[in-house]
Formats: C-alpha cells, structure tokens, sequence
C-alpha cells in the first residue's frame, strides 16, 4: 500500500476502503499470475465511465449555453476518449501503480488503453468511497483544464468527416481505411487502422473497436494538412 498512500497524498484523498482503492488498479491479466481478493477493475471501470461522462456532460452543458447538441457531443468525446485520459493517467503516474502480468506490461499497444480504463476504475472506486462531489472536484482539478487546449486544436471536431472535406477540397480524393492488425483477447481488441490517399499512407491510428481507431487514424492524419 505504500506507493498508494503516495498517491492518496498526492491527490489529497484518503480512502475509507482501501480494496477499492488496490482494486481500481488491478489489470485482468495480473490475476493470472496472482491471487488478489476482490478482483480485476474492469467493474469499477464500469461504473467510472458513467460517473465521469454526467460529471464532463454538466460541465459542458453549464459552460457552453450557445453551442447545440452535436457540438457539446463531439466536444464531450475529444474530453473522455482514450487518448485525453491516457495523457491524465500520465501525469498522475498511474503506470507506477498498474498490476498487470508480465506479458501485458510488454505489450506497449496496449498501454493507452490500460491506463485510460484505470483511470475510469479509479474514478469509479472515487465514488464509491467518497461520493460524487470529491469525485468532481478530482474531474474538475485533473481533466476539464484540458478543454480549453482541445478547443484550440479544433480535437473536439468529427476528425473523420473534417478529413474527408479537406482531402476532396484540396486533393478531389476521399480518404479510406484500413486495419493493420488487431491484437489483445476478444473482450478488450485494439485494432490499429492506417487511413489513406490512394496508396499513401497519411497516418495510423488505434482503439477499442476499429470505428475508434480510424478515428484516431483521421485525427492524427489532419497534421498532414496543418
């Protein structure tokens, strides 16, 4: 427990149950090699992503009173997708706390989507143990500061539709996909997916189901017209 009681410190929490806490930072895999009581975090991970999309769709909703539905939509996404957690997890230095077996700790695909889901546990266990108000200050303090960088960058937009407008407008061709590999089990694939021009390849991109990935794909491709 020492390196969580670190981390309790760190984020001024301290937790009543410290299962939860151990839990939410528990990979499935490492059960394969380990005995741990109360299981792998992928409930808790469960009940975070709900806890975390009402608290960023408040925001949202509350900070942008001019902008429609589509747009605090698309802006809500570009907050919680897997790629704007895995920079929180980051800076939080959850990997230094993430129980995973030896073979998924080499597995560097899989790091993004391993420590974008333990921050959804964590927040998950957060509120179970301390309810919703000291979970939206955590949401408030470590993510929704991001907001601003995400309107800047234009991240917030449909990447995949923004692409296909420039890429007709500026070169009259449509932008196609295709997935590269998969890897992972059944239940937790990532797919990676290299988007286009003909038979240029404009950018790769990865995620949990390949409509994710050529979305990162078309994301990371918008730097070719920047």
């Amino acid at each position: 427990m020492e390196n969580l009681q670190q981390l309790q410190e760190k984020l001024g929490v301290n937790f009543n149950n410290t299962d939860l806490l151990q839990q939410a930072f528990v990979h499935r895999s490492y059960l394969n090699e380990h005995k741990f009581a109360p299981g792998h975090n992928e409930r808790l991970e469960f009940l975070g992503d709900a806890v975390l999309e009402l608290i960023v769709t408040e925001y949202l909703y509350q900070k942008f009173t001019d902008k429609p539905e589509g747009e605090l939509t698309a802006l809500r996404a570009a907050l919680v997708r897997r790629e704007t957690l895995k920079e929180m997890a980051d800076d939080l230095e959850f990997h230094k706390y993430l129980k995973v077996s030896k073979g998924e700790a080499k597995n560097a695909k899989d790091q993004a989507a391993m420590l974008s889901n333990t921050v959804e546990a964590f927040i998950g266990a957060l509120f179970l143990d301390q309810g919703l108000e000291i979970v939206q200050k955590f949401i408030e303090t470590y993510l929704l500061p991001r907001t601003d960088a995400i309107l800047q960058s234009e991240a917030y937009i449909d990447a995949k539709s923004h692409l296909q407008e420039l890429a007709q407008e500026k070169e009259g061709i449509t932008p196609t996909y295709q997935v590269v590999s998969e890897s992972g089990p059944d239940h937790n694939k990532i797919f990676e997916v290299a988007v286009y021009l003909n038979s240029h390849e404009l950018a790769r991109g990865t995620g949990n189901s390949k409509q994710s990935a050529e979305t990162d794909a078309a994301g990371n491709a918008l730097q070719y017209y920047r």
